[in-house]
């Protein structure tokens, strides 16, 4: 059974390409997460040890000008984000994007 309640699903997602930033929307609350950021906090196999946790990817190889060039719907709770960079194998959770927040 999932705990995901429905405050927990963006209301709204836009990838800003002229402000590289992803702005989510949840209830009366917007949060832009800067493009080079949202890149460097994956949390797939290829950027994060899965055993370890360690990370593998070296958030300073990250292009300062990394665009989110598509965006895909997985099921309620998770997207997938097509970079520029070519990597597109990392979802990111409604769960991990509010974790963010904080950051």
């Amino acid at each position: 059974m999932s705990d995901l309640h429905n405050a927990d699903i963006p209301a709204d997602i836009q990838a800003h390409r002229d402000r590289q930033v992803l702005a989510v929307r949840w209830g009366d609350e917007t949060r832009d997460y800067p493009f080079v950021f949202l890149r460097g906090a994956c949390q797939c196999a290829h950027c994060v040890d899965e055993w370890t946790g360690q990370q593998l990817l070296d958030t300073s190889t990250i292009p300062a000008d990394i665009l989110i060039e598509k965006m895909e719907l997985v099921g309620n709770y998770a997207m997938r984000i097509h970079w520029s960079d070519g990597h597109q194998s990392g979802l990111t959770t409604w769960r991990r994007l509010r974790e963010l927040r904080s950051v």
